[in-house]
């Protein structure tokens, strides 16, 4: 189902609350309307005022404001049941009475020890990422870069050829067609062999593409498989889905990035024009925190505990050869807690940027802090550039994009768009020395609401790849520039209107 639909289905039951409240004031209540409308606009005043005081995204509050005071009843009901953290209650709930899990191994002192003799600054963002997260930053053994899902398809395949332990799978969409399938197959071969195969999707992301039925069908191939807050009914914890994405097999090797389980993103079939996306594999000691982020969700949101011996990774002395090659830290973004991790990850990125910094990302959408930081870069002279799509998945949310591209331009940002088809690649590339590739978007969805994981890299041959894939693209790309690009004072009203409802998109 299109989401603008599924959007416009949330927002129903509150306006047709809205009406019949009206209707109410107007044949039962008549000679008491003033009253009661004098009443909910005081209520109304005192919602704001709480609004105001709560710390939270600006441009957040500015449309809960606006609904509040326009439409004060389903204003309100709607910020109860959907603009509230109190409605993450119960998937905090159940995090909090999952099966317990071991400590993760943490070796990480003596890593910055020699990280803030080298860069003090950086070392202070790595500790607040592992602080607020609880994911301890690795020596890297060996991580490769994919620049397409073309690319990583074949080996995650291989990989799975090779399990003798344990297949965990976590994506956000899983569509039937030749990629999954193709995973499918071996998966159900390896669960005939004894190998523990477990599936997490997530249910609204996959609501067009998979079913429960579908799911019910890979178990009796022996594989488990839940789906992620199932859509049953309109629900406070509708808007925080599961949009991680990662395989992990045997505690050897994890994949991840921005490659769902769908064919487009392999491109065996075309959508959007050509799919770019990325991806990477990691080996070694650094892959335990993929398997700690699994785990903690299926014990969470699935039940069957992961057997405890599946949740060490590898020894130093089983890592690949390869290495140490620079630094990693991989770590999930929750909508739980207060803080939005990679949304200030990504501020302080830009705060130390000297150089250059440049990102991928399919959406454009950021909150007030995260555009003042781009902004206050390119100012200051640092080569700020981001690659969006040129063709896009959803024209609504597109548009919206572009609605920030003027501010951006013209504090010297350099937007360039992707030509031939859609950009779904998560990624930033700061000074050539630390970055990050996962499944964070630069929009209010991504940042703030939904479960995301990501990897920060220092000093990674990685991140060497990706700087070369990075102006690969950007070969292929139109630069937008303030010349190419509509302006006017009806745009600037479209603009403004659109950058309203960036937070509910």
């Amino acid at each position: 189902m299109n989401p603008i639909i599924r959007r416009v289905l949330v927002i129903l039951p509150a306006v047709l609350l809205q009406a019949l409240w009206m209707y109410i004031l107007l044949s039962w209540l008549a000679p008491w309307a003033a009253v009661i409308n004098a009443v909910l606009s005081v209520l109304a005043f005192i919602f704001v005022l709480y609004l105001i005081t709560k710390r939270d995204e600006g441009t957040y509050k500015i449309i809960w404001l606006l609904l509040i005071l326009t439409f004060p009843l389903p204003g309100a009901l709607l910020y109860l049941l959907f603009g509230n953290k109190r409605t993450t209650r119960p998937l905090r709930k159940k995090l909090a009475e999952a099966a317990p899990l071991p400590p993760l191994s943490d070796d990480s002192a003596p890593l910055y020890g020699k990280l803030e003799e080298e860069n003090k600054r950086l070392a202070q963002t790595f500790r607040a990422v592992q602080q607020t997260t609880g994911f301890p930053l690795r020596v890297n053994r060996q991580a490769t870069y994919y620049p397409l899902g073309d690319d990583m398809f074949p080996v995650m395949l291989r990989e799975l050829e090779k399990a003798e332990k344990f297949i965990f799978v976590e994506y956000f969409i899983v569509e039937k067609g030749r990629m999954w399938d193709s995973m499918t197959e071996i998966m159900a071969r390896k669960a005939a062999q004894g190998v523990d195969v477990r599936v997490l999707y997530d249910d609204l992301g996959s609501i067009g593409t998979y079913s429960w039925s579908k799911a019910e069908e890979l178990r009796k191939q022996g594989i488990r498989c839940e789906a992620f807050n199932p859509l049953v009914f309109i629900k406070g914890t509708l808007n925080c889905r599961d949009h991680r994405k990662m395989l992990i097999i045997d505690g050897k090797v994890a994949f991840s990035g921005g490659v769902n389980l769908a064919d487009e993103y392999i491109n065996h079939i075309t959508r959007f024009g050509h799919w770019k996306d990325i991806g990477f594999r990691l080996e070694g000691p650094a892959v335990e925190n993929y398997t700690r982020m699994f785990s903690a969700f299926w014990n969470a949101f699935a039940g069957d505990p992961i057997p405890e011996d599946f949740l060490t990774g590898p020894a130093l002395s089983d890592a690949p050869a390869a290495g140490p090659d620079g630094l990693v830290l991989s770590y999930y973004d929750s909508p739980l807690g207060d803080t939005a991790v990679s949304n200030e990850l990504y501020i302080d990125l830009l705060s130390q940027a000297k150089d250059y910094a440049w990102f991928y990302t399919p959406y454009l959408m950021p909150g007030d802090a995260l555009l003042d930081a781009f902004l206050r870069a390119a100012r200051r002279g640092v080569d700020v550039r981001i690659i969006l799509p040129g063709i896009p998945d959803k024209k609504l949310v597109f548009r919206m994009s572009r609605s920030f591209y003027s501010v951006l331009l013209e504090a010297g940002v350099k937007i360039y768009e992707y030509t031939p088809g859609f950009v779904h690649a998560k990624a930033s590339l700061v000074d050539g020395v630390v970055g990050s590739v996962g499944t964070v978007n630069l929009d209010y969805r991504s940042l703030f609401l939904h479960f995301e994981n990501n990897s920060l890299f220092y000093r990674a041959s990685l991140l060497d790849s990706l700087r070369s894939d990075f102006l690969a693209t950007q070969a292929k790309c139109q630069e937008r520039t303030l010349d190419n690009i509509r302006t006017g004072f009806f745009h600037w009203l479209l603009d403004g209107i659109l950058r309203i409802f960036t937070p509910l998109c």
